[in-house]
């Protein structure tokens, strides 16, 4: 399996706002904006050949170490999101990405989520290399998305001063 990724085309993931996922406030409650973002991780991980299917075939998995989630603008029930997902920094057994979410097609994301996640072996249940074949196709997609400027809130930590 090749990653296809343009050098202009992030990996996206399109989702609504589900009934259930609205709160008494009357908006998306901040579980289901992490819930959102899990499933566009599914995606990107199947889009690098290390979903669900990799779990099966090489006894490995990926586990999120982990988040960071700014939410910057409210969503509703019925709206529509589309979620992008760029990869910004890989090595032997980590994975750096970041999902931006947006309500339809608008150009302002409405809540960011960025992501670090380790390769595991699941019998061991300890972290370990990605397999070369693995990192080939990692390595690809970390070409087709070195050269997109990276979201002002990526690498941020928490904890600032109140």
């Amino acid at each position: 399996m090749s990653v296809q990724l343009s050098k202009t085309t992030l990996i996206k993931t399109r989702i609504s706002v589900e009934p259930e996922w609205v709160d008494y406030n009357g908006h998306m409650n901040l579980a289901f904006y992490v819930l959102a973002f899990d499933k566009s991780t599914d995606t990107f991980y199947d889009q690098l050949g290390i979903g669900l299917d990799y779990r099966a075939e090489q006894d490995s998995s990926m586990f999120t170490l982990g988040i960071n989630v700014d939410y910057l603008r409210e969503v509703f029930q019925g709206d529509e999101l589309l979620i992008t997902t760029q990869l910004l920094e890989v090595d032997k057994k980590r994975l750096r990405y970041i999902h931006q979410m947006y309500q339809g097609d608008a150009e302002q994301p409405v809540a960011v989520n960025e992501c670090l996640a380790i390769h595991v072996n699941m019998s061991s249940r300890k972290s370990e290399p990605f397999p070369a074949v693995t990192q080939l196709r990692i390595d690809e997609a970390m070409a087709a998305h070195q050269h997109l400027a990276q979201p002002a809130s990526a690498g941020r930590l928490l904890g600032k001063k109140l």
